[in-house]
């Protein structure tokens, strides 16, 4: 087995052959790149119970059935659905050529080309799907590529390093490992693509790496999520399907929600039955395996922080489900809510990423939107209501990259929509077609007829007298 790539000099070796072997070998069949994805399916069938394991001993209790839905299932389904389906995406793209060589013979066809390699850096909240649901897209466009795993999850990045290490060809499919410098000098290296899933923050530091080679890049970063329930809303259905979501990886993740706006009238009816919906997904919290640990105790402060600047500024703050002073798992945590904090509160301004929600009174639609408009665009937005004209103007007068209406992140689970951020959330997307587009270059082809007949039309050089009026009559508004 070769050794995983751990240093700078040999990531820019790796990607020099890759990238060598990408221009020998030409035209990328269907077939090769069906053969490409099949072996990392294979992958992650044999080898889900080992991943599940390291998965759950790095964040210190994962259960392995989320791990299962949430990373091999998702992935699985994102590798399955590009290989199923792009031999139909490959196909070139007829155009119409324009007159008068429309009427001549001329052809003019988009081609769909591989860029080469592609960049891959995943997180540690989905540490399976964001590496191999992006590279379902980039096989199936015909690109090799290179992953590099989060080191927040030493075992789970060891082990894909290892496993692909064995099963797939590093020409191929390579896997990088190392810490932040290693991720700095990544995002610096001349790829043909390169995808970066994370914060904000970090997502502008590699935007800016990729510009010294002009790199393209797609970024799913984050932001804060917000939910409206309307008046029209289900409280008890809005409130269970935030408390799922809230309950789902501990909050850890990058489409959960992180404001929830209520009407004032139903604000503490909401935040009952918030209390109940959540308390009965986790009646207790310490030593619960189906309650997720957050992932290390520099991110457990970093929540914990963002609730106590709320309460030291005199913010209510609901904790759900109750817990017993002393009765604190270890890295496991109730969910803290804080209801309507002051805008100098920090939880209203950071990304959550945790087991904290912030909720919010309000009187008016127009207030609600407006508010989210003053914020950086969000990955999603969610709406709970049954009022579609309702549903219209938030559709109308909001940006997100994705939505979900009467329910929370599901949108992010289709395999044939493109899913990705927009503004300080990201740019560019992955899933289906528009993923495969993502990573193809679209290459305009225009195949010119036998016969050119531009001289005899005055249309060259020397220029007779009727060359001008014959440009200037054609100069219309028509």
């Amino acid at each position: 087995m070769p050794p995983v790539p751990s240093s700078v000099q040999a990531l820019s070796g790796l990607l020099s052959r890759q990238q060598s072997a990408f221009v020998g070998e030409g035209a990328v069949t269907a077939e090769r790149r069906r053969q490409r994805l099949q072996r990392v399916i294979d992958l992650l069938v044999r080898h889900h119970q080992g991943l599940t394991q390291a998965i759950d001993e790095d964040f210190g209790g994962r259960p392995a059935g989320f791990t299962l839905m949430n990373d091999v299932l998702g992935a699985l389904a994102s590798l399955k659905h590009a290989r199923d389906h792009l031999q139909q995406w490959m196909a070139d793209d007829p155009r119409a050529p324009f007159a008068p060589y429309d009427q001549l013979g001329a052809k003019a066809w988009v081609r769909y080309q591989p860029k080469g390699t592609v960049g891959i850096i995943g997180t540690w909240n989905a540490p399976l799907y964001t590496l191999f649901s992006p590279l379902a897209s980039a096989l199936a466009a015909g690109n090799r590529a290179i992953l590099k795993p989060s080191e927040v999850l030493p075992r789970t990045a060891a082990l894909v390093a290892e496993l692909c290490a064995a099963h797939l060809d590093p020409l191929e499919v390579a896997v990088v490992t190392g810490g932040p410098d290693l991720a700095d000098a990544f995002t610096a290296q001349p790829f043909d693509h390169l995808v970066f899933t994370g914060s904000t923050a970090v997502g502008r530091r590699v935007m800016a790496n990729a510009a010294q080679n002009l790199v393209p890049v797609t970024l799913e970063l984050g932001g804060k999520s917000p939910v409206i329930v309307s008046a029209s809303a289900d409280l008890a259905k809005a409130a269970h399907s935030i408390a799922v979501a809230k309950a789902t990886n501990a909050g850890q993740i990058c489409i959960n929600p992180d404001l929830v706006y209520v009407p004032r009238a139903a604000l503490e009816r909401f935040i009952a039955a918030l209390r109940s919906a959540y308390s009965a997904l986790n009646p207790t919290v310490a030593g619960n395996p189906d309650v997720v640990a957050v992932v290390n105790a520099r991110h457990l402060a970093r929540v914990e922080a963002l609730v106590q600047d709320a309460q030291q500024l005199g913010v209510r703050v609901e904790t759900m489900p109750e817990v017993a002073p002393g009765a604190a798992d270890e890295r496991r945590r109730p969910l803290s809510v804080v209801v309507n904090p002051p805008e100098q509160a920090q939880i209203l301004h950071e990304e959550i990423f945790g087991p904290a929600l912030v909720v919010l009174a309000y009187d008016a639609l127009d207030e609600v939107i407006a508010q989210i408009n003053s914020r950086p665009r969000p990955l999603a937005l969610y709406h709970f209501g049954d009022d579609p004209q309702e549903q219209q103007q938030v559709l109308d007068h909001t940006l997100s990259g994705g939505v979900t209406l009467n329910d929370v992140m599901m949108h992010a689970a289709l395999h044939d929509a493109p899913f990705g951020g927009v503004g300080a959330s990201g740019m560019g997307h992955y899933h289906g077609r528009e993923g495969f587009l993502q990573f193809s270059h679209l290459r305009t082809v225009f195949q010119a007829p036998a016969h050119d007949p531009r001289r005899e039309w005055g249309l060259l050089p020397p220029y007779g007298e009727h060359y001008l009026a014959a440009m200037l009559a054609q100069v219309t508004a028509d």
